[in-house]
């Protein structure tokens, strides 16, 4: 005697632990895995941190300072666009990149083209309900207005929420990639991407993502892979899988803490307690490669006391010297960063 036996598999659109996406990679594709930053997908998720902050503890000091001078006509058209959850539409974010700026992201969306954003408003539309599903379908009917809306809405929210803390924002990205960039050379894709979140993974040739709703195989030989760290969705991962985009991950920052946000002042005084001020000062500033010199001029001592200080750091275990040429180049450690992040 048979019986139907049904199959519990992940259905698309639908929660279930099993969906995953996998990111293929040949064994030379090392070379074409490379970190960026979005600020697009920054602000995209301060949007939703602000829709829903009870599920956000880490914000919630940044929060405080940010919610009374928000725009109210200009968020509240972001959040239409952007909404709660789930999916984000790709116009909103330019191709992440080491050295993209707010100024280069904000000039993509002006620049967006207009048929793809039409089959943007139209995922949206289905995914909405009432009078969101209204404004956006007014969206995607007019979408020159509707782009130069939103553009114009994104530099008035991103400059009352983001613009005063984007400097330490932007610190916590690099020093994440700084970071991930060093487990790369020492263990390998494997040991990086095993490391960057639980839901992440490596294993037959591939980066492995556990989603709620969707499952995909993406095959990136040639293409390469994108990998975007974030502060404001520290929730969890999503990923960019659709052409022309280049498959992207996005990952929560490490070193995000309930006071990620507080000023450079701040923190290097908070360091500075315990290292002695110059060398806080230095530890701070060495998210990024510098020579002595350059460390000596920012922090306005002369290049001997500069030297001091940075073996000093270096013999505790926080900074890396490494010679480039004639130059002796230093930055943080992971045991550095591990530092600062506790301060943050």
């Amino acid at each position: 005697m048979h019986r139907n036996i049904e199959v519990d598999r992940p259905i698309e659109g639908m929660e279930h632990p099993e969906h995953r996406v996998e990111f293929e990679l040949s064994p030379g594709d090392i070379q074409s895995v490379r970190f960026g930053i979005s600020p697009g997908h920054e602000l995209a998720h301060t949007v939703r941190v602000l829709l829903r902050p009870e599920q956000h503890p880490l914000q919630w000091g940044w929060l405080r300072a940010v919610r009374e001078r928000l725009p109210r006509d200009s968020f509240g058209l972001l959040a239409a666009v952007i909404g709660e959850d789930g999916y984000l539409p790709d116009f909103l974010t330019a191709a992440p990149r080491w050295d993209m700026t707010p100024e280069g992201e904000l000039d993509a969306l002006r620049s967006a083209p207009l048929d793809p954003m039409r089959v943007d408003f139209g995922k949206m539309v289905l995914r909405s309900t009432g009078s969101r599903r209204r404004a956006l379908r007014d969206m995607q009917e007019q979408p020159a207005r509707a782009r130069a809306m939103i553009a114009d809405a994104w530099q008035e929210v991103w400059d009352a929420a983001v613009a005063p803390v984007w400097a330490q924002l932007e610190r916590l990205l690099r020093a994440d990639i700084a970071v991930r960039s060093r487990t790369i050379a020492a263990s390998g894709i494997s040991g990086m991407a095993d490391a960057l979140h639980p839901n992440v993974s490596w294993g037959a040739g591939a980066v492995r993502v556990r989603l709620r709703r969707h499952s995909e195989q993406v095959d990136c030989r040639g293409s390469g892979l994108v990998l975007v760290p974030s502060v404001m969705s520290s929730w969890g991962c999503m990923v960019l899988t659709e052409p022309p985009a280049q498959p992207t991950l996005f990952y929560p920052a490490r070193g995000v803490t309930a006071g990620w946000a507080r000023s450079a002042a701040e923190i290097t005084d908070a360091l500075g307690a315990l290292l002695g001020p110059a060398r806080a000062e230095i530890l701070l500033g060495a998210s990024v490669a510098r020579t002595t010199s350059q460390i000596a001029l920012d922090a306005g001592i002369a290049v001997s006391t500069a030297s001091h200080h940075l073996r000093v750091l270096r013999d505790a275990g926080l900074i890396a010297s490494e010679r480039d040429g004639a130059r002796m180049m230093h930055m943080r450690t992971p045991l550095g960063e591990a530092m600062v992040g506790a301060v943050l």
